[in-house]
């Protein structure tokens, strides 16, 4: 839920409780469901989700989608929204804020990295009470904390939060340039890879299945996608690969695995059953083999150079080593 110490910008409503609030210069450039996330304190991501696709949000009198990015001095229309009347809020389990406090691997006064566990999601929803970020929120209740990106729940590796709006703003941006940031992923690809550099230039496209999962595969009505796979060392007949992407894409790096035939080792969702099936049993892999390991950017325009790591997660070395 988005925080910031400026005050609320001021709303007008109307006599069916519908109101009119116009977004402060310092949330230029924040998405339209985060922002209505701060605005409807208590609000299920999901309501917001419907809220906007039925056109009760308007943005200056119009229809949008839940990613626009808003401007200051927009005009947003607020419907009434009754919620239930919540129950003291509970704090993330002890042990789990302990592990997470644990996993911080960087932090200055304007942000702060994470070795994510596999398993956590970036932030809460769908039946998730306690995502990274309210993990951290509750770590550090007077300081504004706000997620520059998000890993896939099962990705393990670093997980950047800006501690200034200042600091969310310039890295956003940087993640829209290409060549921004240089992210660099450790990954087992089943099979074997070529030798040398493969690079993988296709398009991806983010469907839904039925219930409303997200599916994403290759199609020439897609985003461009461009991702750089480089084998590191080979074991027990499987590829661990340095990968680098230009893009990032929603599950970039486990559709592109997946279409040059070599999917990420125990992904359940992309990868080869049998294939996950053997390593869970030779190698006791019981997770995704995928890891953000390294970020490279700078802020102040070039001035202030960053670069980031997170060394692989323990159950994966010991995947690697039981493979020899």
């Amino acid at each position: 839920m988005t925080r910031s110490d400026t005050p609320a910008p001021a709303a007008a409503s109307d006599d069916r409780g519908v109101r009119t609030v116009r977004v402060p210069e310092d949330r230029d450039g924040q998405r339209l469901d985060n922002f209505l996330l701060g605005q409807l304190k208590g609000a299920p991501r999901s309501l917001v989700y419907k809220l906007v696709r039925s056109g009760q949000v308007r943005v200056n009198g119009g229809r949008a989608k839940a990613e626009r990015k808003l401007v200051g001095g927009d005009e947003i229309r607020i419907p009434p929204v009754r919620l239930a009347e919540e129950g003291p809020r509970q704090a993330p389990p002890a042990g789990f804020l302990k592990a997470l406090e644990a996993a911080i691997v960087y932090e200055d006064a304007r942000l702060l990295a994470l070795n994510k566990p596999s398993g956590v999601a970036s932030h809460g929803g769908s039946g998730i009470s306690f995502g990274a970020i309210e993990t951290l929120r509750a770590l550090r209740p007077n300081q504004s904390l706000e997620l520059v990106h998000r890993l896939d729940r099962d990705t393990s590796g670093l997980l950047v939060v800006a501690k200034k709006r200042a600091a969310l703003v310039e890295m956003q941006a940087l993640m829209r340039e290409d060549g921004g940031i240089a992210k660099r992923y450790l990954a087992l690809l089943t099979g074997r890879m070529p030798d040398g550099v493969m690079t993988v230039d296709a398009p991806l496209h983010v469907g839904l299945r039925q219930g409303g999962e997200r599916h994403v595969q290759v199609n020439p009505a897609g985003k461009a996608s461009l991702s750089h796979f480089r084998v590191l060392e080979r074991r027990g007949g499987q590829s661990y690969c340095e990968v680098r992407i230009e893009t990032g894409r929603t599950h970039q790096i486990r559709v592109h695995s997946q279409h040059i035939g070599h999917p990420i080792a125990g992904d359940d969702k992309y990868g080869d059953p049998e294939a996950n099936k053997r390593l869970r049993d030779q190698a006791g892999l019981r997770r995704m083999f995928l890891h953000a390991s390294t970020l490279e950017f700078s802020l102040d325009g070039g001035r202030a150079p960053y670069l980031l790591n997170a060394p692989l997660a323990p159950e994966l070395v010991d995947v690697l080593d039981k493979l020899g």
